[in-house]
């Protein structure tokens, strides 16, 4: 088995990991706000958990995936609404944040979490960067790669759950790329092949 330096996915996320730990560094702030976008399956999780394990500002980081805020396979416009409204408005007017979790199983909203103003926080989700949240954030990263080694990647972690759905939520994604044009209000574009 290959180690994670011969990995040319895992390279390209640690090299990307390093260069945003300096961008964040260069905010001077005590609660910075990164958020990171971009299709299924390019790396945005992988990148956000570096990124949580190398944070270079006292104190821990909050990390919220848009994962769990989407209201179902057709809700990458509402996850980000929500994400919107309870994380990153709050947050930049120095407000505690409370977001509530989709249960993906019972398609109802589940428990609350807080998201404290004084501390940094990821957000890391497709759909989250565009005009209305840049900004809102600091640091703001696209995460680009193709789409067949997107897929492949997704399916192979989530398997038959996603499998079904890819089309339908590609399609939001697509949209959100074509409308949003999230790549140029980035501050990094991170390339994953």
């Amino acid at each position: 088995m290959p180690s994670r330096s011969d990995d040319p996915v895992s390279a390209a996320l640690e090299q990307a990991a390093t260069l945003i730990e300096q961008d964040v560094r260069a905010v001077a702030a005590v609660n910075p706000v990164v958020i990171i976008d971009g299709g299924s399956g390019a790396g945005k999780s992988s990148l956000a958990s570096l990124l949580v394990r190398r944070w270079p500002v006292v104190g821990h980081v909050q990390l919220i995936a848009l994962d769990s805020l989407y209201p179902g396979w057709d809700g990458l416009e509402g996850g980000v609404e929500r994400a919107l409204e309870w994380i990153l408005r709050p947050h930049g007017r120095g407000y505690l944040g409370t977001w509530r979790r989709w249960d993906w199983e019972a398609q109802a909203e589940a428990e609350s979490h807080a998201v404290d103003p004084a501390l940094g926080v990821i957000v890391e989700g497709s759909g989250i960067l565009r005009a209305s949240t840049a900004g809102l954030a600091d640091v703001r990263i696209w995460v680009e790669s193709a789409e067949a080694s997107r897929k492949a990647r997704a399916l192979a972690r989530d398997g038959d759950t996603y499998r079904p759905h890819w089309d339908r939520w590609a399609a939001q994604e697509r949209l959100h790329r074509e409308r949003d044009d999230p790549r140029s209000l980035a501050t990094r574009v991170v390339e994953v092949p």
